[in-house]
């Protein structure tokens, strides 16, 4: 079926709106949100409700969902302050209200209004006979207008784009100093299908609109970035605390081994402590790059991610080197330290982002079921891989580490001594040390990846 109303037509099986005979231009998902407000037009659709369905597979921010709303009222002519299409439902979400809407078989040919309504007339703000004036005076906060909103100015970089990009582009160069106009209009071409390219390299000045635009993005995303940045330190905690209590079992069965149960309990606390502070780090490398990255998103991944494991591991280094030497007086420089961190920082990055498609609207991936699972076992590989890379160039991850501490505190539980004679190794296990790095990165880079990955729930 297609729905009809006012100059309108809709047509769902076919992915059009037409407006007076004509195709209106329209972003793919502003165009699933128009059709599931019209097709549940007799009730407020919620807010979580429409990110649920329009937005299934990625996380965006509540500003994104504002955006389609703004976009889809000047589609269709709409006033917020008098709504006849699209009214907002305040603390809950949004309703069509168009009456009437008719429905119709959508198997034969486009039959438009005879007569279009009057009062449907699509409204276009007063312009002088330079229409670009307007859009550009407000996105540049000139004259009358130098008391607009972000949001009025992101809704002038759009209709700069939808009056021409080259002109819009051409007209901006002409006002130096203005980085941040610079960084709407580059992204307000997201929302307008067709819009040209706003490169940002090149002449002067053009540095400090990057700056603008990764700062525009991460303050948008800045409530969901943080989100995801707990979340992957809860879950990558939780994987951590498996992984030890695992790591002590598997000791303790072991033949002539001297580890006891009651490591577990300590296995557990180590691997909780370290995969929390790795996956804070971490998660918050990925969290802000996911944030502000819409082209080269894998490249950038991988960068957050090794950029959050860096700065966290040389925190923990030396935290821990610190208590070793005043509280023990043992000194441990081999311990895990910048370069294990940045390797699998940047491991996490590089599955994650090999498992999550491009979103080139922006949002964060938000894979559910079977997918987010798919997801989590990607970087659990990637991140195993760089595990054994380290071991095999002599690194040490956490395990490894705690059997080094084991082997210069007499009486240690922890060592690897008992799984290497198991396996057959001398004093060097590096076949041992591989496999525990592997077990241990795969755990820590599930956890992360499930935790980076989990949807938040909205408030209404």
């Amino acid at each position: 079926m297609r729905f009809r109303f006012g100059r309108f037509v809709l047509s769902p099986a076919r992915r059009v709106l037409r407006r007076d005979g004509q195709d209106v231009a329209i972003i793919p998902r502003y165009f699933d949100l128009l059709v599931l407000l019209v097709e549940q037009r007799d009730r407020a659709v919620t807010r979580q409700e429409i990110f649920d369905r329009v937005w299934a597979d990625v996380v965006v921010s509540d500003g994104a969902l504002t955006q389609a709303i703004r976009t889809l009222r000047r589609l269709l002519g709409d006033d917020p302050r008098e709504p006849r299409y699209i009214r907002t439902v305040s603390r809950h979400g949004y309703q069509f209200v168009f009456t009437p809407v008719e429905t119709e078989p959508d198997n034969g040919a486009w039959v438009e209004a005879e007569e279009p309504d009057p009062d449907a007339t699509v409204r276009i703000p007063a312009m002088a006979s330079d229409p670009f004036a307007r859009p550009l005076a407000i996105l540049l906060q000139e004259g009358e207008y130098a008391g607009a909103t972000e949001d009025e100015r992101y809704d002038a970089a759009v209709a700069l784009h939808e009056l021409g990009t080259e002109e819009a582009l051409r007209r901006l160069d002409a006002h130096a100093g203005n980085p941040a106009a610079r960084a709407l209009l580059r992204e307000a071409r997201w929302d307008v299908p067709g819009a040209g390219d706003v490169p940002l390299l090149g002449p002067p000045g053009r540095a400090r609109a990057i700056i603008a635009v990764l700062l525009l993005r991460l303050r948008r995303a800045s409530r969901l970035a943080s989100a995801r940045c707990v979340a992957a330190a809860a879950a990558a905690g939780l994987a951590g605390a498996v992984a030890g209590l695992l790591g002590a079992l598997a000791l303790h069965l072991v033949p002539d081994s001297p580890t006891g149960l009651e490591a577990a309990y300590a296995l557990a606390l180590v691997g909780a402590a370290a995969g929390a502070a790795g996956g804070a780090g971490i998660g918050a490398g990925l969290a802000g790059a996911e944030a502000v990255a819409r082209s080269a998103r894998g490249l950038a991944l991988a960068a957050g991610g090794a950029i959050g494991g860096l700065v966290t591991a040389v925190v923990a280094h030396h935290t821990v080197r610190a208590v070793l030497t005043g509280v023990f007086g043992r000194d441990l420089d081999a311990l895990p330290g910048a370069v294990e961190g940045l390797v699998i920082g940047a491991a996490v990055g590089a599955g994650y982002a090999l498992a999550t498609r491009r979103l080139p609207q922006g949002g964060m991936a938000a894979p559910r079921g079977a997918a987010r699972w798919r997801v989590s076992s990607v970087t659990a590989l990637t991140t195993a891989a760089a595990g054994v890379l380290l071991a095999v160039a002599g690194r040490h991850l956490v395990g490894s580490g705690l059997d080094l501490m084991a082997g210069a505190f007499a009486g240690s539980q922890v060592g690897l001594d008992p799984l290497a004679r198991l396996l057959g190794e001398g004093s060097l296990r590096p076949l041992t040390r591989a496999i525990v790095s592997a077990f241990e990165g795969a755990m820590f880079g599930a956890g992360v990846a499930f935790g980076l990955t989990r949807r938040p729930r909205t408030g209404e």
